[in-house]
């Protein structure tokens, strides 16, 4: 049972997630600064100075022992525009991967040598029509 783990966890394909997770991990962490950090306070400073970020629509108010009860659409906005990014970002990369493969498989092949049986033949064949 142990080998068998040991052949699992070398196979290629579990290095190739673990890196494509942590590479993932990673990129969501920059879209989410460059929405947070760049994005949203462009869009706030486009729409009259508002930190779309505190953007909310208060259902019930709140006092000393309740909280107020409201919808965050400024968080919402950001967690749309963060999915958009890291959507766009995903497609981008494996549309490069794709063409990259392409390039590969277009590549020509140098064509196998004939087998020294077909060669033979190629000269039987030849001494038949001679």
């Amino acid at each position: 049972m142990i080998k068998e783990f040991k052949t699992f966890i070398l196979r290629g394909n579990v290095f190739d997630l673990a890196v494509g997770v942590i590479i993932g991990g990673a990129m969501g962490r920059i879209v989410g600064s460059l929405v947070n950090d760049v994005i949203m306070p462009l869009l706030g400073l486009v729409m009259g100075q508002v930190d779309l970020a505190t953007v909310k629509f208060v259902l019930v108010e709140g006092n000393e022992t309740t909280p107020e009860v409201a919808v965050l659409l400024g968080s919402f906005l950001q967690s749309v525009i963060d999915f958009v990014l890291v959507g766009l970002v995903l497609f981008l990369v494996i549309k490069m991967m794709n063409s990259l493969k392409k390039k590969e498989a277009v590549a020509p092949s140098v064509p196998p040598q004939p087998t020294e049986e077909v060669l033979l033949l190629r000269d039987i064949a030849a001494s038949l029509k001679k």
